[in-house]
């Protein structure tokens, strides 16, 4: 479980989150959504300690994070895993080598166990094969799932997904979306994506979080998301007429 309390945060004067509070649950899926400027990947860079927080607090399966140093915050960072939007993998290493990055980095496993578990982690994303390709030799589809890869190979407690679905098609999207949930029910991770996609809202999303000018302006499940009267998420959510096809299909009579 991953705990905030009263978060905020400003750049040169402009507040960017302010008093964010909630809490993140193990083995589920923790959908951050919000239109452009709301805060959400700012937020996410806090709770992975790349931005610090102004005030508040953040805690990790009760344990203080915020306020640490870079030393003290090690053992978290060996517990968090991170897809960035985009894949992030680096070019001039292989597949192999970009699940391999984060145990040369955090463990003091063998050659033989470090690419027994690449084999493995890149087997349960669905790509076999692939390990002395580079990363310009892949499709968009194929280098989200080396990055979900790269991502669990320490094993992580926490799974960050910033924008997973970006630049995806349809059919890709949901490959990756019903990818992220089998993992994370699968190995019970707390995990946490940032998205704006309505098909990963209404498909996996277990809770949801609305940021709306930096402050959290609403939670709820899916199900509530069909009902709420809340003006500025439905301004949000359901402005495609599809979005509201499905509220009119699923939501109130």
């Amino acid at each position: 479980m991953i705990e905030l309390r009263n978060i905020s945060k400003s750049f040169s004067g402009r507040m960017i989150l302010s008093g964010v509070s909630t809490c993140f649950e193990k083995g589920h899926i923790n959908l951050v959504i919000g239109g452009s400027g709301s805060g959400k990947t700012v937020l996410m860079k806090c709770m992975v300690g790349l931005v610090e927080i102004d005030d508040g607090e953040l805690l990790y399966d009760k344990k203080m994070f915020s306020g640490l140093s870079r030393a003290e915050r090690k053992p978290f960072r060996q517990e968090i895993g991170m897809v960035f939007q985009g894949g992030a993998l680096f070019d001039s290493l292989t597949v192999e080598q970009n699940v391999m990055f984060p145990l040369n980095m955090f463990t003091d496993l063998s050659i033989q166990d470090k690419r027994e578990r690449v084999n493995f982690c890149l087997k349960r994303v669905n790509l076999e094969k692939v390990n002395q390709l580079s990363p310009s030799e892949l499709s968009g589809g194929m280098k989200k799932r080396v990055a979900i890869a790269r991502a669990i190979a320490p094993n992580p407690s926490y799974l960050f997904c910033d924008e997973p679905n970006s630049g995806l098609d349809p059919k890709t999207s949901i490959v990756i979306d019903n990818l992220i949930k089998e993992i994370t029910e699968e190995f019970n991770i707390t995990t946490i994506v940032n998205t704006h996609d309505m098909n990963s809202v209404l498909e996996i999303g277990d809770k949801i979080i609305f940021l709306h000018q930096g402050k959290k302006w609403w939670e709820g499940t899916v199900n509530d998301i069909l009902q709420t009267d809340n003006q500025e998420l439905n301004d949000f959510i359901f402005a495609s007429k599809l979005a509201k096809g499905v509220k009119q299909k699923y939501g109130k009579n």
